[in-house]
């Protein structure tokens, strides 16, 4: 047998958690109501998720507002201050390859 352990784990080594993506479930559904707007809003739009930024906005300050997930500033999520909209260029410059400088 190796010395990793029967499964082939290292039993010496602490794991690690990720910096994100891992939060408490919403077992209480407390944000059922901002998830359901905003799934309803990819189906009619055609899952293009740029159109739906407003409701994915609102249901992850709905979750820091009941401690599902850390409070966070969210233009650190992609969001301008006071609006829906990302802070990295639209996507139709994007898709032409077309790099967007300032001068």
């Amino acid at each position: 047998m190796s010395a990793g352990g029967a499964f082939g784990g290292n039993r010496g080594l602490r794991p690690v958690p990720p910096e994100k993506g891992v939060f408490p479930l919403d077992h209480q559904h407390q944000c059922d109501v901002e998830k359901k707007e905003y799934l309803a809003c990819l189906k009619t739009s055609g899952y293009l998720s740029e159109r739906c930024r407003q409701f994915s906005k609102k249901y992850l300050e709905c979750r820091m507002e009941k401690n599902l997930m850390a409070r966070q500033d969210l233009t650190e999520l992609g969001f301008l201050k006071d609006s829906g909209a990302r802070t990295d260029p639209p996507e139709d410059s994007k898709e032409n390859g077309a790099a967007i400088t300032q001068d």
